[in-house]
């Protein structure tokens, strides 16, 4: 793994950066009545996966604060793959669409716990 000096040179915030994105404009397509329901859920459950990981990168000099964020993290990744399914299932997304924020998500998750198995290389450079 290659040091990083700040949150946003991390692999798995530009892939949450480009999840955001991904979602917001799939979202765009989304009915008028649905604004302030499944529209407004997703796009915030979405951009809340890149904002959870910015704040572990704060909380980094306590181990226990820097996972609990990471994991916050993770859970709106998952909740951003129930929306993305209730979009499919109400035929407002489609399968490729659908495809495309799962298969997102489900590689966030994975660099997420990578980074939560190997904490001590995150926390341990913030006690410099």
């Amino acid at each position: 793994m290659a040091y990083v000096n700040f949150y946003y040179e991390l692999d798995v915030y530009k892939l949450s950066r480009q999840l955001a994105k991904d979602v917001y404009l799939i979202s765009k397509n989304f009915p008028l009545e649905e604004k302030y329901s499944l529209t407004d859920q997703i796009r915030r459950s979405s951009r809340s996966v890149g904002a959870q990981i910015a704040e572990s990168w704060a909380r980094r000099r306590y181990v226990n604060h820097f996972i609990a964020k990471l994991t916050d993290s993770d859970a709106e990744q998952y909740e951003t793959q129930d929306w993305i399914e209730v979009a499919f299932d109400c035929e407002l997304a489609s399968v490729q669409e659908r495809d495309l924020i799962v298969k997102s998500c489900e590689t966030i998750n994975q660099k997420l716990n990578a980074m939560m198995s190997k904490d001590p290389l995150f926390c341990t450079i913030a006690k410099k």
